[in-house]
């Protein structure tokens, strides 16, 4: 090996909001990057600061990386998005660099296997079962407590995620669900209990298996189905000290329960009267650009953290900046083209307000829930208080108009 500067391998797929904040905080930190990007077996072209990746071919990509690393010297793979966590694993264990078992990354990915392994460490979780998009929906629905959700087993951002009351709602949800599945080349249901309660997101990093908190977010908008659209997250809490405290233990106790041992985590849990419930957790950080909320220490971005941890680098603070933050995602109303945006200005103008950031493009083709998995951008807001901030947010909100047009048919 050649003694060229150290560099990061970091992986993004194709339409992640994330790499731009990995990258910024490269620049920042002084570190040299290589960017592993997700292009067809034919197009996989490797330059100096370039490595492109079939994500699907795990085999392959890790030659690739060991290959590239006798030129240039890694020193971490970093994933920034559900999925390059997986592969993420396994470029780490072929380059002999810290990192989560591939066993673990893969339960992190599988709603199923998760459920299994919650199950067996008893991480309260709801009830679970797993059906093939051939089995008859009738037939499963007269076996079922209702309400119950279903959901794909891989697929992220609440997509495919729909809530049934009753055996006729079950049997449009499966059909529902089963043509998303064919389409993406999958074969299987999740379907588990409905669990009533308040929705919360937490996040956190880990060390040697330990985890530290970073931040818990309220989500103040109820989240009952039937679908499951994210909008509002704000964070500090305004949950009892005692109830946070019991929300990261059962977090904690859910990384373990998966074996995930090194770097970010996000986490959903629902909190009702009998306690913290899990949901989900994921071996990465929080999607979308909602990582803007969050600052540490003396102005350090969530990304800053998770490189200088990942190298390890000294970390000042991991203690949240004083204010509150939040941000909305904003949801898309209805199928259509978005023909124009109006009310920016009087919106961003609102107090409070840091920043609005349209993400959807003109004249692009808009998908809602449960098919869809963007939004149409993000609304930003700090202020002294949470109630200020989710106030400011929604103010916001009500000033944006958005002109969708009725999508032409395929003929």
């Amino acid at each position: 090996m050649d003694a060229s500067p150290a560099r990061i391998l970091i992986l993004a797929s194709a339409h992640t909001y994330r790499l731009g904040p990995f990258l910024a905080a490269a620049q920042k930190l002084g570190v040299e990057v290589v960017r592993g990007l997700d292009v067809p077996p034919a197009h996989a072209v490797t330059k100096e600061d370039r490595l492109g990746l079939d994500f699907r071919d795990l085999e392959r990509s890790a030659q690739q990386a060991q290959a590239y690393a006798l030129k240039h010297r890694l020193r971490a793979v970093v994933p920034t998005d559900d999925a390059t966590v997986v592969l993420a694993a396994h470029l780490s264990e072929a380059l002999d660099l810290p990192h989560n078992t591939i066993e673990a990354a893969e339960a992190a990915r599988d709603k199923h296997r998760m459920r299994e392994l919650f199950a067996r460490a008893d991480v309260p979780s709801p009830w679970f079962k797993l059906f093939s998009i051939s089995d008859d929906p009738a037939q499963i629905a007269a076996r079922l407590r209702f309400p119950c959700v279903l959901k794909p087993t891989c697929l992220s951002g609440s997509r495919g995620v729909i809530r049934a009351d009753h055996r006729n709602e079950f049997a449009a949800a499966f059909a529902r669900v089963k043509a998303m599945l064919v389409r993406a080349g999958l074969t299987e249901i999740l379907v588990e209990g409905y669990l009533p309660g308040v929705e919360v997101a937490l996040e956190g990093i880990l060390r040697h298996g330990h985890l530290k908190g970073l931040a818990l977010f309220d989500k103040p908008d109820p989240l009952e189905g039937p679908f499951f659209e994210e909008t509002i997250y704000v964070t500090p809490s305004r949950l009892p000290a005692e109830t946070q405290q019991a929300i990261f233990a059962c977090a904690a106790q859910a990384a373990q329960a998966l074996g995930l041992r090194e770097g970010p985590v996000h986490a959903e849990l629902r909190l009702n009267a009998d306690g913290p419930w899990m949901l989900e957790i994921a071996g990465r950080s929080i999607g979308g650009l909602c990582s803007k909320t969050l600052r540490f220490g003396t102005d350090l971005s969530l990304e800053e953290l998770i490189l200088r941890h990942a190298l390890g680098m000294e970390i000042e603070s991991l203690q949240r900046e004083g204010c509150a933050g939040g941000v909305m995602m904003i949801p898309i109303p209805g199928a259509g083209l978005l023909r124009g945006v109006s009310g920016l200005e009087a919106a961003r103008a609102v107090p409070g307000i840091e920043s609005i950031e349209i993400t959807a493009q003109i004249n692009y083709l808009l998908t809602p829930l449960p098919e869809g998995e963007n939004y149409l951008g993000f609304i930003f807001a700090r202020g002294e208080m949470p109630e200020a901030v989710e106030a400011a947010l929604r103010q916001a909100h009500r000033l944006l108009k958005f002109e969708i047009a009725p999508a032409l048919p395929v003929v």
